[in-house]
């Protein structure tokens, strides 16, 4: 029989206490950087400008237009799962992993923000793809912004509420939002606030400021994959800016010469030319053109909820003007369906 001394069991105690200590000095937590590897270290601080993070004892920085996301050491599975849902555009199934999480229980001032930014974040796409209120959604992104100044989602909380003033026809304040994203320190979400606000010209009929915005963002000398797709949105805009002061040739050529160099995996960008395609034949007087590009969008690239509603908007003005209402109303009623918010 092996007798336990006091001394022993202190000196076992205080191992224990030890193990636990290095245990959680140990802790990752896990970044990934958009089109690198994942990075596994410790989150030293956050600002709406990125993240630095401590790795194998170094500090690395890493600036908020560069990171896909970010997993936290000692997340709940909700929280993993829903964000994984999100970003993969599956809104419903993340906001039912996002309700399984109990954010009392949340230990980390950073791991509340994203999970706060996350549950903001899909009902704002929900409203945006014609499921949900517009007006609650820009009320939640703007409450999240308030609240939480220095996340590193400052950015793309920015956008959205863009994108939700665009929705509600306000454009004055989607430019001001839009606008706010030239501070940011990613070179592609400055060209993207370009981008953006040269849509909110196109909306407003101000086609000659937008197509010369839209040229200048493609001549810019771009390094990057999201840069290079930046400046196709660029075009596939400048084609329906072109076409909207009387251009219809050269906006024909230019989206065209888009659709021949076409990446069908994007469908955001496939579905942006072919309703550009669209709008430059309408622009142009040509129904039959335009009714054919936009059923491409409608056919091909549904998946992307913005531009298919736009295509059924087209679509059903289209086929009205070319007799044939029943056609017209198949459009309208699948608008209706799909995208409610959307369909007025």
């Amino acid at each position: 029989m092996i007798a336990i001394t006091r001394s022993s069991f202190c000196c076992s105690a205080v191992l224990l206490t030890l193990m636990v200590a290095s245990q959680a000095a140990a802790q990752t937590d896990r970044l990934y950087p958009r089109g690198g590897e994942v990075v596994l270290g410790r989150i030293k601080s956050i600002s709406k400008n990125g993240i630095v993070m401590t790795v194998s004892g170094k500090d690395q920085t890493f600036n908020a237009g560069a990171i896909e996301k970010v997993l936290f050491q000692g997340d709940p599975s909700g929280l993993t799962e829903g964000r994984e849902f999100a970003l993969d555009n599956q809104f419903e199934q993340a906001i039912t992993e996002l309700k399984t999480v109990d954010a009392g229980k949340l230990n980390r001032d950073e791991q509340k923000a994203d999970f706060a930014f996350y549950v903001m974040y899909c009902n704002a796409q929900q409203a945006l793809s014609g499921n949900g209120d517009l007006r609650s959604a820009a009320s939640g992104a703007l409450n999240f912004i308030k609240q939480n100044t220095n996340s590193w989602h400052f950015f793309e909380t920015a956008k959205l509420l863009g994108d939700l003033a665009m929705s509600l026809k306000s454009y004055d304040q989607a430019s001001k939002y839009y606008g706010s994203l030239r501070t940011a320190p990613s070179a592609e979400t400055k060209i993207e606030s370009m981008y953006l606000n040269s849509l909110v010209k196109l909306a407003q009929d101000n086609a000659a400021d937008a197509a010369s915005d839209l040229q200048k963002i493609v001549g810019i000398s771009v390094q990057s994959a999201e840069g290079a797709r930046l400046q196709t949105l660029a075009k596939a805009g400048l084609a329906v800016a072109l076409a909207k002061q009387g251009k219809g040739d050269e906006a024909i050529t230019t989206v065209n010469e888009l659709i021949a160099k076409l990446n069908p995996t994007d469908t955001e960008t496939a579905a942006a030319i072919y309703n550009a395609q669209g709008a430059s034949y309408a622009a142009m007087g040509d129904n039959e053109g335009a009714l054919l590009a936009y059923l491409h969008t409608h056919l091909m690239f549904s998946t992307y909820p913005a531009a298919h509603a736009e295509a059924l908007k087209q679509l059903a003005e289209l086929w009205t003007q070319v007799g044939k209402p029943d056609r017209a109303a198949e459009a309208r009623s699948e608008l209706q369906q799909r995208y409610p918010g959307l369909s007025g």
